[in-house]
């Protein structure tokens, strides 16, 4: 039912400090991100090296659905945690079969359909279940291009293989001349 961890979402109260604080110190890479006017917040996806990810959410103004989650933290704290799914029904179905209450279903498109699990029902955490793809959300500097599923960089000592991860975007691998070798005459084998 469930593919990965997609991201933990952290609610804060100082986006720019919160900011600096994760992609210039701590080395995040902004991805997708965008305000929504209704619920009155704002979201933005960051990526680290092996891909694991976070979110940011920051209320974008008074009777935002924030409020009452940042007015019981002094400076915020982790909102949810994103589950990706292959298939958003048969989540859904399997939640149902287990007597398990889910809520907010909401489709965007085919690019993004979620529930919501409450924190009563899964042991105190916010759960969101998603089907989408993760390249999606991802900066272009840490994705291959379509139907790209490796590259190749020589070394001094080796070589660097990137692979697609399959959590979306790509994740290096750094092999010795000895490895290279191995890799080589395992491949042979095939």
């Amino acid at each position: 039912m469930i593919s990965r961890i997609d991201h933990i979402s952290i609610a804060v109260k100082d986006y720019e400090k919160a900011l600096h604080f994760f992609r210039d110190i701590l080395g995040a890479i902004s991805g997708a991100s965008a305000v929504d006017h209704d619920m009155k917040y704002r979201w933005e996806i960051f990526s680290f090296g092996d891909l694991s990810r976070l979110e940011l959410l920051c209320s974008t103004g008074k009777g935002g659905f924030l409020d009452n989650f940042l007015k019981k933290r002094k400076h915020g704290g982790i909102h949810h945690i994103t589950l990706q799914t292959p298939d958003i029904n048969k989540a859904k179905q399997t939640l149902k079969d287990n007597n398990i209450p889910y809520f907010g279903y909401n489709e965007h498109g085919d690019f993004w359909k979620e529930i919501f699990i409450h924190p009563e029902d899964a042991f105190g955490v916010l759960i969101q279940i998603a089907e989408f793809t993760p390249d999606d959300w991802l900066d272009k500097s840490v994705i291959f291009p379509k139907r790209q599923k490796l590259s190749v960089k020589k070394s001094e000592n080796g070589c660097t293989l990137t692979f697609a991860h399959p959590g979306g975007g790509k994740v290096d691998l750094k092999l010795t001349k000895t490895d290279i070798k191995k890799l080589i005459s395992d491949l042979e084998q095939l």
